[in-house]
Formats: structure tokens, C-alpha cells, sequence
């Protein structure tokens, strides 16, 4: 699972605090990327960040609803 982040980014440190509570009982991994510096990064995700992938699709944006991550961590597993 990876986040788009930047540094400083209130809503970005929430969400990731969201999705490692989440960790133990889910077991993912989460991977940071700041977006800060890429240029494609920085245009396709802006203002929207954090922005949430789950293998490589993505989930969401801004704010991380644990129900419906549990809910798409699922569903993507199921079609692996």
C-alpha cells in the first residue's frame, strides 16, 4: 500500500496514523512517497494528497474511512 505525501501535511500524518492502526490487525505494509521534487507527482496529485494506493490502484484520497479500506484490502486480495 503506498501513500502520496508531502512533508507537513496534517491531513497526510492523520491518515497515516489511520492506516497504522489498521496495520495489526490487516497486515499490509504502508510505503511513503513524497511527491515534493517529481514533477509528474506534483501534477497528478497536487492539492489531493494524501492520495492512497492499494498495489499499485487507487483507494482514496484525503482521509482514510477504515471501513471502506478494510472493505477494498479485501476485495483486492480476493483477486489476486
Amino acid at each position: 500500500m503506498t501513500v502520496y505525501t508531502r512533508k507537513g501535511c496534517h491531513l497526510c500524518d492523520v491518515a497515516i496514523e489511520t492506516l497504522e492502526s489498521l496495520q495489526p490487525e490487516l497486515q499490509f505494509d504502508i510505503e511513503k512517497r513524497f511527491i515534493e521534487g517529481d514533477p509528474v507527482l506534483e501534477e497528478k496529485y497536487g492539492e489531493k494528497i494524501p492520495v492512497i494506493h492499494i498495489d499499485g490502484q487507487h483507494h482514496d484520497f484525503w482521509r482514510v474511512d477504515p471501513d471502506r479500506f478494510r472493505s477494498s484490502l479485501d476485495r483486492h486480495r480476493r483477486h489476486q
